[in-house]
């Protein structure tokens, strides 16, 4: 995840007092507002018209449905009237030009609300014109209006003395501009490079404060509030000389950064450098800010993947284990990570199952910041509609309970999210197409992303709910995700033949042709491996089960995506019982542990349960034996045999040889 490293402490942004759940409902809440301050009744009038609340639109159109009416009746007066949100502060300095914090400007990006407007007193709302300084790393902006509120504007003084009183002006929790009183109390060093200081004040401030002004006792502008203390009442101002004195006509980025990938606990710290020319529009300002931050971005995370090349699956050591070792099928999709140890694993898991009609249900874990799904296809829906339309798709997760939307206290659940906003596709580095969607969540401000991969009995999924103005920098994230993304393709023969015709298929997919003639005959045939089987070993119905155990492995000391295991379930409710399984077997290295260098002795050897004899266990027989290519090699195939009764000797073996009289190991 790709971070800018801006204070921590932003108190900008009032949030709207309306929340979301995804598999569980989050609240947000204030804390309650200082006393008001007092200063010369003079001063009072020119410092209520010269400072303004900054605001955002409400969105007038919600694409999303809920399971009952939402009780907006139940908010607080101001909130369920007001039609815009309040997110900060700003106050005129003259010469028709005002300030605020760069951060309260920077939520308008990409913004699902309306973009950042000043409001005065009396109501009226004043759209930005000019962008016309602008600093990342001081935090502050310049600006024009489309409109003159007024000629009501602030003095400055910048060279305040220490311990004198202040006072902190500003949209204290969105419900309109309060002063409040304190000391100025000392500076402190900026973080990054100590190049300015902070000031420091006493005075109480809150979430809607930023960007607004820091007063002396002559009502002249000395600071920007922009952050509040975490554990106590001294907060933080940009002294306004730092604005005053910065170079005109230019947008100054010069911010660290760091990348973090969910893979590992390796960072990348970078520099965040940029600077181009000014005056533009708020949207040729926020586009060329985007494009910029999007290139750092991208510079970082490849700085990060170039620092960890030597031990990045499928390379180094770390790797080796997870490419030789048995295929695992798992119909949950999981990620691969690099553990403490340095080696790479298989991470997430399902933590939560809901139900859908005929058949379909929803399977939810969580891998590091990524929500990882699987669903599967109920049978009674059309798959191409479940595979070409992602509406239909996201309503099951809605169907599923997924989100839900709390106002009021109470939680209501989300049954549509409607139609995606955006629609792309990814190929991931192993030539897998991912379908890319969002959805706007307007009330917050967020977007959920999904990368989708088709399998045989439905989708595998990655999701994320960001912030609209980091929708990117996720995609970043999720892009190179994908390339570690484990899954089973999996499914009954019927959904394998409609998966086969209507999904977006791997590039592997070129090399596997699958025979299904229901009653008669199935076939398998890929550059690996060819086998076929009749209803003489097992019967081959709609509802026989087919798993593809997809896995990274080495083909001739290169990583490549590929079948590691087949295996065939005569029925989807056998319950592992009547199946054949072909599963490829590589010798492992000797560095590895015993229990690997074992299991490759018992396959090569022909050893127990691989020996070509049949026995009863656990209510099932089974029998085993080894294929091997023509040329010798440190590739074998095991093939594996079970029914659900005790049965002869003769006819297990006779099984066996009918299932491996057709095989042929075409690796070399």
């Amino acid at each position: 995840m790709y971070i800018v490293r801006l204070a921590t402490r932003r108190i900008g942004i009032v949030a709207a007092r309306l929340g979301l759940a995804i598999l569980f409902a989050t609240g947000l809440g204030h804390s309650a507002a200082g006393h008001a301050a007092t200063l010369d009744p003079s001063m009072l009038p020119t410092i209520q018209a010269a400072t303004f609340e900054v605001v955002q639109a409400k969105p007038t159109v919600d694409p999303l449905s809920y399971e009952k009416p939402l009780p907006l009746d139940l908010l607080p007066y101001q909130e369920r009237n007001d039609k815009y949100y309040s997110i900060g502060t700003a106050f005129a300095i003259g010469n028709h030009r005002y300030v605020t914090a760069g951060h309260v400007l920077l939520a308008g990006m990409n913004s699902l609300w309306g973009p950042p407007q000043l409001r005065d007193a009396t109501g009226h709302v004043y759209p930005i014109d000019k962008i016309e300084k602008f600093s990342l790393g001081r935090d502050f902006v310049v600006f024009t209006l489309a409109g003159e509120p007024g000629k009501a504007t602030l003095e400055t003084n910048a060279n305040p003395p220490l311990n004198s009183v202040v006072y902190a002006v500003g949209n204290a929790l969105g419900t309109g501009v309060v002063i409040r009183d304190g000391l100025y109390t000392s500076d402190t060093p900026e973080e990054q490079d100590g190049l300015w200081k902070w000031m420091r004040f006493s005075a109480p401030a809150s979430p809607g404060n930023s960007g607004g002004p820091l007063l002396d006792s002559r009502g002249k502008v000395i600071g920007i509030v922009l952050m509040k203390s975490p554990n106590e009442n001294l907060n933080y101002a940009l002294p306004i000389s730092q604005m005053l004195d910065a170079p005109e006509g230019h947008a100054v980025v010069d911010s660290k950064s760091v990348y973090q990938l969910d893979l590992f606990q390796a960072l990348q710290n970078g520099r965040w450098k940029a600077d181009f020319a000014l005056p533009l529009s708020l949207s040729d300002f926020y586009r060329d800010l985007q494009v910029s931050g999007d290139a750092n971005g991208r510079e970082q995370l490849q700085a990060l993947l170039a620092k960890e090349s030597s031990n990045l699956f499928p390379r180094g050591d770390g790797s080796t284990r997870l490419l030789v070792q048995q295929t695992q099928i798992y119909t949950f999709p999981t990620l691969i990570v690099r553990d403490s140890n340095g080696q790479w694993v298989r991470t997430g898991e399902a933590r939560r199952h809901a139900t859908l009609d005929s058949n379909g249900y929803v399977d939810i874990g969580q891998a590091g910041h990524t929500l990882l799904l699987h669903i599967r296809r109920p049978d009674q829906m059309d798959a191409a509609l479940f595979y070409h339309d992602a509406k239909a798709r996201m309503d099951l997760l809605a169907r599923a309970g997924v989100f839900q939307r709390v106002v009021a206290g109470e939680t209501i659940k989300i049954t549509s999210l409607g139609k995606p906003s955006l629609e792309a596709a990814y190929t991931d580095r192993w030539q897998r197409p991912w379908h890319v969607s969002t959805w706007p969540f307007p009330h917050l401000n967020h977007q959920v992303v999904t990368y989708t991969l088709p399998v045989p009995d439905g989708c595998v999924m990655m999701l994320r709910m960001a912030p609209a103005e980091q929708v990117s920098g996720h995609r970043l994230d999720l892009d190179e995700l994908a390339n570690f993304i484990y899954a089973t393709y999996g499914g009954t023969l019927a959904q394998w033949t409609q998966y086969l015709q209507d999904a977006a298929l791997p590039a592997a997919f070129k090399q596997i042709h699958l025979q299904i003639d229901y009653g008669r005959r199935f076939a398998y045939q890929s550059q690996r491996v060819t086998f076929a089987y009749t209803p003489a070993v097992q019967a081959i119905r709609p509802d026989s089960v087919l798993n593809l155990g997809f896995r990274y492995l080495l083909d001739h000391g290169q990583p490549v995506w590929d079948v590691g295991y087949i295996g065939i379930w005569k029925t989807s409710t056998n319950d592992n019982q009547d199946q054949l399984t072909v599963q490829r077997q590589a010798a492992p290295p000797s560095s590895l542990d015993a229990d690997m260098t074992s299991h490759w002795q018992t396959v090569s050897g022909r050893q127990y349960p691989y020996s070509g004899e049949a026995r009863y266990e656990n209510g099932t027989m089974n029998i085993g034996t080894v294929v091997s290519p023509k040329a010798a090699g440190d590739v074998l195939y095991t093939v594996y045999y079970s029914i659900d009764s005790n049965q002869t000797q003769a006819l297990m073996k006779k099984r066996l040889g009918l299932l491996t009289h057709e095989m042929h190991v075409l690796e070399h």
